[in-house]
């Protein structure tokens, strides 16, 4: 098991350090402070760390997986965006790591080239994040956005949020985020989280899933902008039918036009967008490119 030397894995401690220090978690931005030693070790072990490789976390809080990360490989740069809990960081659960970077930073905000190269040096770098419920998309997206920086991301996430990015089609979960992630990565659910393993106790059950990004996009052939113009325009109207719904992706067309090129994608015009695989919207994007 992982040593933690200041004892942050335990909630009377955790809470004793921050009642000293004046602080509480910043829930208004849906985070807490993880104090579970059997979920710290998955988080790392999913992490898969090389030792001569360096790390980037989103989200220090009290430090407790930052020393974790310190532990496997050689350099970590930590971005917390809490004025408080990082005065904490630096001059007492971070204290004495040389190798560990603090950033006082909003993750959205960071220039993200920048600072990852001139703290860690070339990349691309693992990154792992307890993400505050309220950007998860957002830090996601960024996140994707960046797979010469980023190779593999592990994430605590809302349940509710790793259910639609694994759906299925067909699923009431199943959706454009579903299929904007999974264009740009394969994904797997590492475990699920009790509430306990936080202080305070969250609201929401949580869920640590593992995303590895795509070198090249899952269908290089296909152009993302007329895919996801198809995705969006699916489940923007998702009670139509797809000769219907695909209208404003495709606004020079007709709908028998629509129509017929979903035969050709050989897709039922009748079906909904809920239904399509990527495949099959990766199909119906080679036929609509330059179509509409």
């Amino acid at each position: 098991m992982l040593s933690d030397p200041p004892h942050l894995t335990s909630p009377t401690v955790v809470a004793d350090l921050l009642r000293r220090r004046g602080l509480r978690p910043p829930r208004r931005r849906g985070q807490n402070v993880r104090v579970d030693a059997n979920v710290l070790q998955r988080v790392v072990d999913a992490a898969a760390l090389d030792p001569a490789e360096a790390v980037f976390e989103i989200g220090a809080g009290l430090g407790v997986l930052t020393r974790a990360l310190a532990t496997r490989c050689r350099g970590v740069l930590t971005v917390e965006v809490d004025s408080g809990l990082c005065a904490l960081l630096r001059e007492e659960t971070l204290a004495g790591l040389s190798h560990v970077t603090l950033l006082h930073a909003d993750f959205l905000d960071l220039d993200l080239r920048a600072e990852l190269t001139a703290a860690l040096g070339p990349g691309p770098y693992p990154v792992v994040a307890n993400l505050p419920y309220s950007i998860t998309t957002p830090a996601l997206t960024r996140i994707l956005e960046h797979p010469d920086l980023f190779r593999r991301a592990v994430l605590m996430v809302q349940r509710e949020v790793a259910d639609r990015l694994l759906a299925s089609p067909g699923t009431r979960d199943y959706g454009s985020l579903t299929l904007f992630v999974q264009f740009h990565a394969d994904l797997r659910r590492v475990c699920s989280i009790p509430r306990r393993a936080f202080l305070p106790v969250p609201d929401v059950e949580s869920t640590l899933i593992q995303v590895d990004l795509r070198e090249a996009p899952r269908f290089p052939d296909v152009d993302p902008e007329c895919y996801f113009s198809l995705v969006h325009a699916a489940f923007g109207q998702r009670r139509k039918t797809l000769a219907n719904a695909l209208a404003p992706a495709l606004p020079r067309l007709d709908r028998p036009a629509i129509a017929a090129l979903l035969t050709t994608a050989r897709i039922a015009p009748g079906r909904r967008g809920e239904t399509l695989s990527p495949e099959e919207f990766a199909a119906l994007a080679r036929v609509c490119k330059g179509a509409g």
